[in-house]
């Protein structure tokens, strides 16, 4: 077509450079963003009592360790109570078994004797460490709980700390709220890594692999495919994989239902054009090429379709105007 650069001018006709594609587009399909289970938590009381307050809404950022909610519980004192009482009579069966070696030695009592002062030393030193280790399951740091053996000072709130350095994602509970054990408050996750779930059309399975880049449409996330399902939905017939997003994960959000599309290495060389610069007549697919007569045409054969433009192949050197 032979045009001058004038006319190109005066048409607004623009033109660019080839886009390298190393990626061939092969489908899309949907995805739900979820967060891994080992990165999902869900704090729970482990003490029934009332919530007096709490310190964090949903979308806060939390550290490990940092207190979430107080709740006066009843039973909390109860459980620290049995610890002093059960300290206490470890203490006097200390004495005890020690004031019996002491007198095996001398021969005054018998071995048996010093056997049975034994014997109820252990049963308190077991019974201390079960009191202890109830004292940490209901929430108390092995801080606190050394300072409950020094000064016998009892608390009445317990603290819900976070079980990991995240961010809350829901909140099931308002202060004032009597709640049991094992109530649940507030979910936590770490957001360091996510996944998309994706529903792979049957009729593409065969062609995922272990590894395949995945790009989230209208956003700049990217994920690879790590787990391929081994049934398929009879519902939809799709087959459910595993992406893990790999870059840009901010620009997602849990439990976010979206569209992936799924791309697919090629040996050919292979370009990407945006769709403005393609043209389609009597079945056939072509572009223009800008010489210094005006306008070549160069046929081409689409790849794949992408959100902005094509990739294609055809007879090109890589350095032509298009």
């Amino acid at each position: 077509i032979k045009i001058s650069q004038q006319q190109i001018d005066n048409l607004g006709i623009k033109t660019g450079k080839l886009e390298p594609a190393s990626q061939v587009p092969l489908f899309v399909a949907p995805a739900k963003v979820v967060v891994p289970p080992a990165h999902d938590f869900i704090v729970s009381t482990s003490q029934a009592g009332l919530v007096i307050k709490m310190n964090a809404s949903v979308g806060d950022k939390v550290t490990k360790g940092e207190v979430l909610a107080l709740i006066n519980s009843p039973d909390l004192l109860t459980m620290q109570g049995n610890y002093l009482k059960a300290l206490g009579t470890l203490k006097l069966a200390t004495a005890a078994y020690r004031r019996e070696q002491k007198l095996l030695k001398e021969g005054v009592v018998s071995g048996r004797s010093e056997q049975e002062a034994y014997s109820q030393y252990n049963t308190s030193a077991i019974s201390v460490n079960e009191a202890r280790q109830l004292l940490q399951i209901a929430g108390l740091t092995a801080a606190e709980i050394k300072q409950l053996d020094s000064d016998g000072r009892l608390v009445s709130q317990l603290r819900i700390r976070s079980p990991v350095t995240g961010q809350v994602i829901e909140r099931m509970v308002v202060s004032g709220t009597h709640v049991d054990p094992m109530t649940s408050l507030y979910r936590v996750a770490n957001l360091d890594e996510l996944w998309l779930e994706i529903n792979i059309p049957q009729a593409y399975i065969d062609e995922v692999k272990i590894g395949d880049k995945i790009q989230v449409e209208n956003s700049l996330a990217e994920a690879e495919i790590r787990v391929l399902g081994q049934s398929v939905n009879p519902e939809n017939q799709t087959v459910q994989a595993r992406a893990v997003i790999k870059a840009n994960s901010a620009s997602v959000r849990i439990g976010q239902k979206l569209t992936i599309q799924h791309f697919q290495s090629s040996d050919a060389i292979t370009y990407k054009l945006p769709d403005g610069a393609i043209a389609h007549h009597d079945g056939k697919t072509y572009v223009f090429i800008r010489d210094k007569a005006g306008l070549k045409v160069n046929e081409v054969t689409i790849l794949g379709k992408q959100a902005d433009g094509s990739v294609l192949t055809g007879n090109f050197t890589g350095d032509e105007e298009i």
